[in-house]
């Protein structure tokens, strides 16, 4: 006999509610703004969201059955083996593996994607749940510039040098003779390997000894 109002409310269709909440999910999914992706284990894309398909200038029905290394490129060889070896033994772990791929803006960009093995039962051959972080390329940062070795003194005959200063006035704005100047600079000159007062001064400023950028010049601070 068909159920009535008198008996009571008609039972929900359990096929009608596991389309609703497939659906709630799907519209949830696609407002997480992290890019995710739903795999059978082989690879063949079952739904991505927003963000995902956002990554490649894509719409997400444009992912469906095509394989996810499509568009990535794994770059741990051992993650396949460990997530074979996790459905073999029914384990449902999370596996980080690091990726990279090549964005809508162009540019290779790097990340790890996040794999977590779900299936309704564990005698059931798993999906795999992708989360996508992007790991932010560190900038190049030149080398520190070597410093060549200068004592303090050696430091303001070589400031002097590069005001224009002769021997005779480094002499007596230093408080040395002629020839402890002298001394000095042939000193520096053997040991920077270069011919002249002049190429003393340029590697002077190009190792870091004079500061840049000052007139007059002065020995660099410490």
């Amino acid at each position: 006999m068909r159920p009535t109002e008198e008996c009571g409310p008609v039972p929900e269709d359990p096929q009608h509610a596991v389309v609703v909440w497939r659906n709630r999910a799907l519209r949830l999914l696609d407002h997480v703004p992290l890019p995710i992706a739903v795999v059978e284990f082989g690879g063949r894309t079952l739904i991505v969201n927003r963000a995902m398909a956002a990554e490649f200038g894509l719409l997400p029905g444009q992912f469906r059955s095509r394989k996810i290394l499509e568009f990535f490129t794994l770059r741990d060889s051992d993650t396949l083996q460990a997530l074979a070896e996790a459905v073999r033994l029914h384990r449902r772990s999370r596996y980080p593996a690091r990726v990279s791929w090549t964005p809508a803006c162009g540019g290779e960009r790097q990340g790890v994607m996040t794999v977590d093995l779900v299936s309704d039962s564990p005698e059931q051959t798993p999906n795999l749940l992708l989360s996508l972080h992007t790991v932010e390329p560190v900038p190049d940062v030149p080398p520190p510039r070597p410093r060549a070795e200068a004592s303090p003194v050696e430091a303001r005959i070589l400031a002097a040098a590069a005001r224009g200063a002769t021997t005779a006035q480094i002499a007596r704005e230093i408080g040395l003779t002629a020839d402890g100047v002298n001394y000095h600079l042939a000193r520096l000159s053997r040991r920077w390997r270069v011919p002249n007062r002049t190429a003393l001064v340029a590697r002077a400023y190009a190792t870091g000894v004079l500061a840049a950028d000052t007139w007059p010049p002065e020995p660099a601070v410490s």
